[in-house]
């Protein structure tokens, strides 16, 4: 492989708003063993639906020789999603890779849990840090309501205690809340959790793709939900971990833990967003809410050396402008653009 164009921190790209790439989401599978209605609704990804074929998706030197680039111009942290990222053989062997790559302090993944209790040891020797799971609830009907019909709490338990004994911990959860759906059943997730290694980070509901049927009125702002969760158990604010981190964090007043909540639609956050995107078959997003991406496969596959590849992921990042979040009402008042669905852009 060639060697990685590395670039001092002080030259890395900022783009339009002054905003640096500290952060990239690596979508490794568009497939998916949920079929969350938010995301993935299985009236529209059935037993017919077709996804990426595997010659399709990059491999994964290619994903690690693109890892690398990004973080020559300043990304640190690094995150594999899906769809479910573990449904992908062999990833721990991946985390292994980018965890080696030099200036890596961070390598993550995002999971739906259910497979995690197989792979979580081996993740945790290949250089897997933390591990994200997410848990709508922990009502057996509404988690089903919720993943389409598929899976069952006690499995996604079984996956976060086995990350808790392979030592990726503190384990985060997200749980998307939904008016009328599983808003009622969010205390009883944060009472299961209190005292434990595990975070629950309440995530409203988004417009993210096109196909998820998104309803302003199903959406249960942060605050309401804070409210709700103080009255219970009083908590207090605790001061962000780094510049552009997305989830507000509190803490239980009792020492009982720590929550989160992640405010896309009440409290956007988009002057602060270092993350950009990489999905399976090699396309650079710059937002969660993008309408179109810069394909790098192509130009990789032709033959296109570091410094060609890193030029074009540095003039993407330069051109970039997006704040979906701030100006989501006028997007929405103009007639809705089709966006990239979240399966495929990785969360």
């Amino acid at each position: 492989m060639p060697p990685v164009v590395a670039l001092h921190a002080a030259n890395a790209p900022l783009d339009r708003l002054g905003r640096s790439m500290h952060d990239l989401r690596i979508s490794v599978m568009d497939r998916c063993n949920f079929r969350c209605p938010y995301c993935m609704p299985k009236d529209t990804f059935g037993e017919s639906y077709r996804f990426l074929g595997s010659a399709e998706r990059l491999s994964f030197p290619e994903i690690t020789r693109l890892a690398g680039l990004f973080v020559g111009l300043g990304v640190r942290k690094l995150r594999l999603t899906g769809g479910e990222p573990l449904l992908r053989a062999g990833l721990p062997e991946l985390v292994g890779d980018l965890a080696a790559l030099p200036d890596v302090e961070d390598v993550a993944l995002t999971t739906t849990g259910v497979l995690l209790g197989r792979h979580a040891e081996e993740l945790k020797a290949q250089g897997l840090g933390r591990v994200t799971v997410s848990l709508d609830s922990l009502d057996p009907q509404v988690f089903r309501t919720m993943s389409g019909g598929f899976g069952a709490p006690a499995e996604i338990l079984e996956g976060i205690d086995a990350a808790i004994a392979a030592g990726l911990a503190p384990v985060k959860i997200n749980c998307v809340v939904e008016r009328g759906v599983n808003d009622h059943t969010a205390l009883a997730l944060i009472e299961r959790f209190r005292g434990t290694p595990v975070v629950v980070r309440f995530i409203e509901y988004m417009d993210v793709g096109t196909r998820n049927r998104w309803d302003r009125a199903r959406v249960v702002p942060s605050a309401e939900l804070h409210a709700a969760v103080h009255a219970r158990w009083p908590l207090r604010p605790v001061a962000a971990g780094y510049r552009g981190e997305v989830a507000e964090r509190y803490a239980f007043a009792d020492g009982g833990g720590e929550i989160g909540f992640i405010s896309s639609v009440s409290q956007p956050f988009c002057g602060a967003c270092t993350r950009a995107r990489l999905s399976s078959e090699g396309v650079l997003y710059t937002c969660l809410f993008a309408t179109h991406g810069l394909d790098l496969r192509t130009p990789l596959r032709a033959g296109a050396d570091d410094a060609a590849l890193a030029a074009l992921i540095r003039s993407a990042w330069l051109a970039r402008s997006d704040r979906y979040s701030e100006v989501r009402a006028e997007v929405h008042a103009a007639g809705t653009e089709h966006k990239i669905e979240m399966y495929y852009i990785g969360g």
